[in-house]
């Protein structure tokens, strides 16, 4: 994965932002948060949004976006002065970010035979009902290695299409 100087992390959500900043606190990422515009994870999902809040500043380097999202489908489309400037990487955590919390607590299989979504699973088979909170997974991953070796268990049991970045790309 080549990226530029200067990135953009952009998390759908809380959960997948609390992993970001363990992951790049801990200096476990391929970036650091010095690279990072703002030096934090951007919460924004509009492609146009993100041009008019941190793009407009007359911003002449290239720009990594690293957009951290659950869905294959969801589209980031930039305008034409800025397609040049900006690559786009999208790392999937299909089906849901939960997923790391279901293979750190061993539970894959179960959750396979469960038949029910994620997030599902971890409310009503693990009862941890805070699974989306940024605190509940900042406490929960508070060892990063724990969070890495799920993210690792993620790679190796999710059915990647070739050519699509996991969070394992991104770990050093």
């Amino acid at each position: 994965m080549e990226l530029a100087k200067y990135k953009a992390c952009i998390c759908e959500g809380s959960a997948e932002e609390a992993i970001i900043d363990i992951l790049v606190d801990n200096d476990l990422l391929i970036f650091k948060r010095e690279e990072m515009l703002e030096e934090r994870v951007i919460r924004c999902r509009s492609a146009k949004r993100f041009e008019e809040r941190y793009l407009r500043k007359g911003f002449d380097e290239q720009i990594s976006v690293i957009r951290i999202l659950d869905s294959r489908r969801e589209e980031f489309r930039l305008s034409k002065a800025y397609e040049q400037k900006i690559d786009v990487v999208n790392v999937i955590t299909a089906p849901e970010i939960e997923m790391l919390i279901i293979h750190a607590e061993g539970a894959y299989d179960q959750f396979k035979r469960s038949g029910k979504k994620p997030s599902e699973f971890c409310k009503t088979n693990l009862r941890m009902h805070d699974v989306k909170s940024y605190d509940f997974v900042k406490q929960y991953f508070s060892n990063p290695q724990l969070l890495v070796k799920a993210i690792k268990e993620y790679r190796r049991t999710a059915n990647i299409p070739k050519g699509e970045y996991s969070l394992s790309d991104l770990l050093r």
